[in-house]
């Protein structure tokens, strides 16, 4: 019986200790409130750091409101998903054609899949969900569940009558 040596199939997702490392982090940080470690220790190799775009969220009255920069990604290269209180935004960016490493002189662009989850602040109502990309901007309207809109109350005041002497 003779061995071979495993090569992954290029479909599968390589593990990013530094990535997971990271997110916890993150989770210390938004429970506590501060950061937990020393900046120094967040330096990541750029290998292991992939890409992530940088996002906005906006609280309107009725709706959330995020952007997501996600240049050179096509529209139908982007999923979208809402569970509960949590959107989740995932895609791939692929590279125009492939080159072999001995012709690069320089690459600084990044390439791959990203993953980005992010807990929105009240219940949304996922049957009212709008995206729309423009220019490398994903834009994703969702309308808040209708029992979390605020609603004005109006205060009304009795006049006690004074008694006389």
């Amino acid at each position: 019986m003779s061995m071979e040596r495993w090569k992954p199939s290029s479909g599968m997702i390589p593990w990013r200790p530094f990535r997971e490392l990271e997110a916890l982090e993150r989770r210390f940080d938004d429970i506590f409130g501060r950061q937990q470690w020393p900046s120094s220790w967040r330096r990541t190799p750029m290998l292991e750091q992939g890409w992530m775009p940088a996002i906005e969220v906006f609280d309107k009255d009725d709706k959330f409101i995020v952007k997501a920069e996600v240049p050179g990604i096509k529209s139908e290269d982007i999923d979208i998903s809402v569970v509960g209180d949590t959107l989740t935004i995932k895609g791939e960016k692929k590279a125009d054609t492939e080159i072999k490493e001995e012709d690069y002189y320089s690459c600084e662009r990044s390439y791959g899949s990203f993953y980005r989850s992010i807990t929105l602040p009240s219940t949304v109502d996922a049957n009212k969900i709008e995206a729309n990309y423009e220019d490398g901007v994903l834009e994703i309207d969702i309308a808040k569940a209708p029992e979390v809109k605020p609603k004005k109350v109006t205060v009304s005041a009795k006049k006690k009558e004074r008694a006389s002497k």
